[in-house]
């Protein structure tokens, strides 16, 4: 038996337990891990709420976690690692766990801090995603909704790299580090459109909501098309005609390794907001829900 956090019932952070459950067995092409570091994702807190449920319902007692990294336990047929190596990867039956396993794992580098590893799987696979879903090149202009998080720091740091311009909103105190990273920032809520048309007179091609805030409308209205317009958080986007982008997609060629090669060699950065012991996922949840943590949220077993 091993340790890992469960729920056996939807609702809010107290649902999330330690308990004690059987040690997972790799099937073909898997690998098991010890874990080191295990990521917190928003769609974490949504299938633990229900919200997920009439579109992707589950069997309790459920294991969340959608990603983590850690060192290789045991491997399963055709698994194209060793047992000892240092991987991350998508977690496959919950990554909130002692030991997990591990789908398309990805080697580690040496430099390449755990937290960091587990934290990139699911964010930077997902701006990979939508950026390719926009159709981004060059010399556009893309918004982004949501700059400061963790899919909106990937996003704009592949775009910028692309010779994107990007504008992106964020929080006041998220001005200065969102405009380091090369995009122009521009404070969210009432007024956004007003500054955001103020600081790219050229206008808005393509807009990426990463944050759900309600800005989709507008965003359609700044683009003149809601062809151009992605959400990745905001659950009306079909009253827009607006594409919610969820899933794999349609890339047919994993980014992760190269997004892993990016980060190594220092071109891409994730913040890691905070970090918890495993046991204390539910005050995780909990502090992520209330936005008391800025930056990735990471669980460390």
């Amino acid at each position: 038996m091993s340790t890992a956090i469960t729920f056996s019932e939807y609702g809010g952070p107290e649902v999330l337990r330690l308990s004690q459950v059987a040690v997972p067995e790799p099937g073909p092409g898997q690998v098991r891990i010890k874990v080191k570091a295990a990521s917190v994702n928003p769609l974490d807190l949504k299938v633990r709420s229900g919200l997920m449920a009439g579109t992707s319902p589950v069997d309790f007692p459920v294991i969340p976690g959608l990603d983590a990294s850690g060192v290789v336990d045991a491997v399963g047929e055709g698994a194209a690692v060793a047992v000892g190596e240092e991987v991350l990867g998508a977690a496959v039956g919950g990554g909130y766990a002692e030991y997990a396993l591990l789908e398309r794992p990805v080697a580690k580098p040496e430099g390449m801090s755990w937290e960091v590893a587990a934290a990139l799987v699911t964010v930077g696979r997902t701006a990979h995603r939508v950026l390719g879903q926009l159709g981004a090149q060059a010399g556009q202009t893309l918004l982004v909704h949501g700059a400061a998080g963790s899919v909106g720091v990937i996003a704009v740091q592949l775009a910028v790299a692309r010779g994107i311009t990007v504008v992106g909103t964020v929080g006041e105190s998220d001005i200065e580090r969102v405009t380091a990273l090369g995009a122009t920032a521009v404070r969210y809520g009432d007024g956004w459109v007003e500054r955001v048309n103020a600081a790219v007179p050229g206008g808005v091609d393509l807009v990426l909501d990463a944050a759900g805030a309600g800005v989709l409308a507008d965003s359609v209205a700044l683009t003149g098309d809601p062809g151009a317009v992605i959400t990745i958080a905001d659950m009306s986007a079909r009253q827009h005609g607006v594409r919610f982008s969820a899933g794999a997609g349609d890339q047919t060629t994993d980014p992760l390794p190269e997004l892993v090669r990016l980060a190594a060699a220092g071109g891409l950065t994730l913040p890691i907001g905070r970090t918890y012991p495993l046991d204390q996922a539910a005050t995780a949840h909990a502090d992520l829900e209330a936005h008391r943590t800025r930056g990735k949220v990471v669980l460390l077993p």
